[in-house]
This record gives structure tokens, sequence and C-alpha cells, in this order.
């Protein structure tokens, strides 16, 4: 048997950097929500939310930023500044973890991101520059610029990131144990690896399932498929998962670690955000949401059975959650 991608020693060590800043996040059974996904009422059908919504930066990823900036300058590494790309999340995580180190931080978003993420970042004193119609023009753009500068560029995916994230998925797996099945959705990738990770290196069978937006498949195809595989993106409201092009060692950690992938409409994610405010009012962005979405999909798959899904981020601009909670 192959040795897990971490071990649970770097993983706690990982969690102690992470609980140095934030406590852990809860996770949650809502009756009404229990509800919605057993096909029978008493059929022993459980769901834990786990709240990654309720972190400083209202997102899962600030757990990858403080371990990579720890991880960075325990080994004795100061740049003079750090450069990366996102649709939001991962640019307040690095913005959040650089200031505490003040180190200067250059985000690149695409035109047209989120108004209230970009004002988020700016709020941790990012530089935040536009480029491009998607992420992947972003990250080029932000390579470009870290070489220009001499600054690190800090990727979307590294194994400190998902040493951090992965802190989520012990904290989740020590307080329900034996679950059957986690739901994720899938971005870059560091929230699904850090399940992986986590439940690898503990020993566990709990299978994880990927959710991934139909109108952003690429990771999805590239799995099917078994190599990386770019496609267009087209959803407007999972910004989080809008990838257009996998990330090589992400997909192999997912090509051997997940179950199976669900594919998720847009319209099922607003139903999805919908449910989880009438159900909890709890606020989740498109990504955030992606999970409990996939959970629904599959209601019928897995009637009595101990599962959860990971409310990954409540980042959602006002006026567009507005528009969905009045449709």
């Amino acid at each position: 048997m192959a040795a897990p991608f971490l071990s649970q020693d770097e993983l706690r060590a990982a969690a102690r950097t992470v609980h140095a800043v934030l406590p852990p996040t809860p996770q949650y059974r809502w009756p009404l929500l229990e509800a919605l996904v057993a096909p029978r009422p008493d059929d022993g059908t459980a769901l834990w939310v786990k709240h990654e919504n309720h972190t400083p930066v209202g997102a899962f990823k600030i757990r990858g930023g403080l371990v990579y900036f720890e991880r960075l300058l325990s080994r004795g590494e100061r740049p003079a500044g750090v450069v990366s790309a996102t649709r939001g999340n991962h640019g307040q995580s690095i913005g959040f973890a650089a200031r505490r180190h003040g180190i200067p931080a250059l985000i690149v978003v695409p035109r047209g991101n989120s108004r209230e993420k970009n004002a988020a970042m700016r709020a941790l004193g990012v530089e935040l520059v536009e480029h491009g119609d998607d992420f992947q023009a972003a990250r080029e753009h932000a390579q470009a610029l870290a070489a220009e500068r001499g600054w690190l560029m800090v990727p979307s995916f590294h194994r400190d990131l998902v040493a951090g994230v992965a802190s989520y998925a012990l904290e989740l797996f020590g307080a329900v144990p034996d679950l059957d099945t986690v739901y994720v959705p899938i971005g870059l990738g560091s929230g699904a690896c850090g399940l992986i990770a986590a439940r690898d290196a503990l020993g566990l069978s709990t299978e994880i399932v990927g959710v991934v937006s139909d109108g952003a498949p690429a990771y999805a195809l590239s799995l099917a498929c078994g190599e990386a595989v770019s496609h267009a993106v087209t959803t407007t409201l999972a910004d989080g998962m809008a990838v257009r092009t996998p990330d090589a060692d992400a997909l192999r950690l997912m090509q051997a670690g997940l179950a199976r992938v669900v594919l998720v409409s847009d319209v099922q994610i607003a139903d999805a955000m919908r449910r989880l405010y009438e159900c909890t009012h709890q606020v989740a962005e498109g990504a955030g949401a992606a999970a409990l979405a996939g959970r629904i999909a599959e209601r019928t798959r897995l009637a009595g059975r101990r599962t959860a899904v990971v409310l990954t981020g409540g980042n959602v601009d006002r006026s567009v959650y507005a528009e969905i909670l009045a449709q």
C-alpha cells in the first residue's frame, strides 16, 4: 500500500499552526436539511454541515495560507513580496497570512470578479490587479508580474496549502466518527485533496465525492479520461469552481482518492443556497453550496447513511444573493 500523501504527524503539525490563529469550525446536524435529503422520514439518514463559512475570511482557504507562510518562513525564506491569482478566497487567505508576517501581497483577479471579494482583499492590504477573462488568464498574468518584480509566486495548489486545508478534515473526522460519505466542491482541488489526505492518513474508509460545476467541467472530464483536459468556463454563480485548466498534482490525488464526481448546474447550486438559508440561516456562496447540491442530487443513493457536506465559504455579493433568494 502506498504511503499517504501527508502523514498524520505532518497534518497535526499543520493543524496546530492553524488553530493558533483560529478555532476549529463547527459541524452541525440541521433537522430541516436532514429531512430534505432523507428519502423517507426516520430512515436513519444523517447529515452534517462543516461550516467553513465561520472562519475570519469566510472560507476554508485561510487554513492553507497560514501553513504555507509558516513553513516558508521556518525554512528561512522571506520574500520581498508575494504574488498570486484568485477568484477571491485564496487571495484573502494569502492576504491574511502575508499581512500577519509583514510581507506585501499582490493578487490578480479576472475582470468582472466579485466586487465584495475584491473589497475584502483590499481591506487585508492586498494590491489588487484585474486582468483577463478567467482564472487561468489571471494566473498567467500573476506569474509574469512575479517574475517582473522578483517576488514569490504563490500557487493555488501546493502541498503546504493542502496540509493547512486538511485541518478542517481532521476536525470533521474527529468530531463525527464513522462517516460514510463526504461531499466537497472542486475548484482547483485543495479542499478535496485535503479531505483525501486526512482520510488516508487516519486509515478511514469514508468515501469522498467531488462536486463539479457543469459550467466548469474540466476536472470531471479530466478524471473521466485520466489526464488533464482544459474546458471553457460558463458558470456565472460558482466562481470558486470556475477552473479552466486542472492542476496535474491535484488531479493525480483526486484520481486515486475520490469515489466519484457529481456534476451540478447553476440552477441546482442556487437551490442549495436557498435551502441552506431556509433550513439553517447560513449564507453560502455558489461553491460553498455546491456540496449540498451534490448531496441532494444523490438523495436516494445514500438513504440511511451518515454523510457530511463541506460549506466551503459564504462570500457572495449581496446583489447576487438577494436575486437568488428572491427566485
